[in-house]
């Protein structure tokens, strides 16, 4: 089912600063993984330790794997906005990027190919810093009350993205959550811990496969 995210465009709180050039991590240490999002990867309305990426950080330590979680979710945040705050994002190396941005400028009406050419030059830049990347593009759908021809289109920029830059896509990232009225806060638009967990799990299916052996 599709969950109206209307309220979705919040209040920002920056994620936490990355590490200098001095802390950089080196052939020995761990890789990273960057979640680039709104609300949904910030965790908005949860403990930042209940937010699917640091359930996600939990299963990797569970499964003794060399990567670290880094959370760069902002709540409001748009494809534009997420282009904006690459470069300091950027400022250590990045080896696997979960990129969900989008669901934002679906929100506001904004155009579905001037979002898809902001996601596509956010992959570009990550690209142009680490060729052997790994990309995990993660969908969102709008509501019906938007006119189903924008919803398609929107739907479909996920999917294009995904295609065409051979990465990973998650179709709706929200799947067994958008609806379920018990498993979404009071607004019905964010997540609950226990929402965050069926979304770490959907999350994990696919990202798990890029990580290797332990």
């Amino acid at each position: 089912m599709v969950i109206s995210l209307a309220a979705t465009v919040i209040s920002a709180e920056m994620p936490p600063a990355p590490g200098d050039a001095a802390s950089f991590p080196s052939p020995l240490q761990k890789k990273t993984i960057v979640f680039l999002g709104d609300s949904i990867t910030a965790g908005y309305g949860v403990g930042r330790n209940e937010a699917f990426p640091a359930l996600i950080q939990k299963k990797i330590e569970e499964a003794a794997l060399p990567y670290e979680v880094e959370n760069a979710g902002l709540s409001g945040d748009t494809s534009a906005g997420g282009l904006r705050r690459l470069d300091w994002i950027l400022q250590r190396p990045v080896d696997v990027l979960v990129l969900e941005l989008g669901a934002n400028d679906g929100l506001r009406g904004l155009s579905p190919g001037v979002m898809q050419s902001n996601l596509q030059l956010i992959i570009d830049k990550v690209k142009a810093q680490n060729p052997f990347i790994k990309i995990v593009v993660a969908g969102m759908q709008m509501p019906p009350n938007l006119g189903s021809e924008f919803a398609t289109q929107f739907q479909k920029v996920f999917a294009d993205l995904a295609a065409g830059n051979d990465a990973v896509l998650i179709p709706f990232l929200l799947a067994g959550v958008g609806g379920h009225r018990d498993l979404n806060q009071g607004d019905q638009i964010h997540p609950t811990a226990a929402g965050h967990k069926v979304i770490a799990e959907t999350v994990w299916q696919n990202l798990r496969p890029l990580l290797g052996q332990r």
